[in-house]
């Protein structure tokens, strides 16, 4: 884990709207199926440079209320797509490396990076999360980086 400044950043995407109570939740979690409707959707060319994005970010009440993911890329901007910012200002870099490319072991991958982050801010107090934009980059096929916005 490092802290970094970044810029202002546009990428383009699909969003919901959920809280982690529903996703925990099969028959009424949001995120699997926005991103597997992302995945059918945007042809995302890695090959040409482009990247994929998942935010969070528009928080009620830090963790325990209700909050928007988007699925993005910053490819082309398509007509079914919205545009999404990332703001600029500081923020937690956590890595991780899923042992596999498929999609079940990357979504492992994120959730137990998410699990690292959650203890951190519950056992650290010299950062505090400002629940502004955080998000998650995937580098590669197996390289995951999430982002959380600090004060």
């Amino acid at each position: 884990m490092k802290e970094i400044v970044l810029e202002e950043k546009s990428v383009y995407g699909m969003t919901t709207r959920t809280n982690l109570k529903d996703e925990m939740d099969p028959a009424r979690a949001k995120i699997g199926p926005l991103w597997q409707k992302f995945d059918r959707e945007v042809p995302v060319a890695y090959e040409k440079g482009e990247r994929v994005y998942g935010l969070y970010y528009d928080y009620v009440d830090g963790m325990e209320g209700d909050f928007s993911v988007t699925a993005a890329y910053d490819g082309k901007v398509l007509p079914t797509l919205e545009e999404i910012h990332i703001e600029a200002g500081k923020y937690l870099l956590f890595e991780a490396e899923a042992a596999r490319a498929d999609d079940e072991t990357r979504a492992n991958t994120v959730l137990r990076l998410w699990g690292e982050v959650w203890a951190y801010f519950e056992k650290s107090p010299q950062h505090v999360r400002a629940f502004k934009r955080d998000f998650d980059f995937y580098r590669d096929a197996t390289h995951i980086e999430v982002y959380v916005s600090i004060l």
